[in-house]
């Protein structure tokens, strides 16, 4: 397919991602009015709030804070349709080894998003505002808007989500024998400190929350490294059985291209030189059986 059609095929594939995603926030603005999303989402803060009650600082709040759940749940809803452009566009170059990796790979990845996104909101959320508020103090009365509130809590829930791919991307790369399980061993202290770049550029800017969520990163990292070597032992028993039934069919394939030589023909007797007879052999008369053999008169018996 020519370069410009490629790009044809791209916009149109982006489009309907775009369509699907402000079909999405539709539905989903219309599902906030039927059910209380930002309550859901504000249960674990609610404790720790005079009333159990946000509050807003702007009059546009309110709304921004509806268009953004709104479209959050627009994207979720438009994963799966945004998911098959992205592959329909990338399977035409893809081999046929790579789309049986990539398609239970998809599967798997939504999963460990999901899993990571929900564990992040029922323990380390909680735990980290149980410990940033246990610091107040009597005389003091939290004030928590929605955008300072949203604004810690989504990132945090989608960084836990994001870091739950770690042991999914790792097993690819060892299936494709791009990293190995030692390689990641050796790679240690520098994944550690990786790890902790990350946890800052994914958490709000407090300790306490980094450290919540470097210490899943890095069990994941070591989880990684065995779900690698698991990776790895399953890729050499298949190179080790590819190999061997090439050694086999080239051993055949050599056979029959290189057929082992025909016996050489018997050779008759050599005839005599010319100018020489041959060689004189005297021929016994043949015997009858039933004559018996003449004995010398030496060997005769005596009367």
């Amino acid at each position: 397919m020519p370069f410009l059609d490629h790009l044809e095929e791209l916009r149109w594939r982006i489009l309907w991602s775009l369509v699907a995603v402000l079909v999405g926030t539709v539905v989903g603005w219309w599902l906030l009015d039927k059910v209380d999303i930002i309550e859901v989402l504000k249960r674990p803060i609610a404790p720790y709030l005079p009333g159990g009650r946000l509050v807003f600082t702007s009059p546009a709040e309110p709304f921004m804070l509806t268009l953004k759940v709104a479209f959050a749940l627009g994207c979720l809803a438009a994963s799966p349709v945004v998911i098959y452009q992205i592959w329909a566009f990338l399977a035409p170059a893809l081999y046929e080894r790579e789309k049986r990796l990539i398609i239970p790979a998809l599967a798997v990845g939504v999963v460990l998003f999901l899993a990571g996104a929900i564990a992040c909101y029922q323990w380390l959320l909680p735990a980290a505002l149980k410990v940033l508020l246990g610091f107040q103090r009597t005389d003091l009365t939290a004030m928590i808007t929605i955008d300072r509130y949203f604004g810690m809590a989504v990132p945090f829930v989608v960084g836990c989500g994001l870091i739950a791919e770690l042991p999914l991307v790792v097993t690819i790369l060892a299936a494709l024998g791009i990293v190995t399980p030692q390689f990641l061993g050796r790679q240690r202290r520098y994944a550690i400190v990786i790890a902790a770049f990350l946890a800052a550029i994914l958490t709000p800017p407090d300790a306490v929350s980094m450290m919540l969520m470097l210490g899943p990163l890095l069990l994941l990292y070591e989880l990684s490294i065995w779900c690698a070597w698991v990776a790895s032992r399953r890729r050499a028993r298949r190179v080790a059985a590819a190999t061997m039934v090439l050694i086999v069919l080239g051993i055949g394939s050599l056979r029959a291209q290189n057929p082992p030589p025909p016996p050489p023909p018997s050779r008759p007797p050599a005839a005599a030189p010319q100018g020489h007879p041959a060689p004189w052999i005297p021929r016994l008369p043949a015997r009858s059986a039933s004559r018996p053999p003449r004995l010398a008169p030496s060997l005769l018996p005596t009367p």
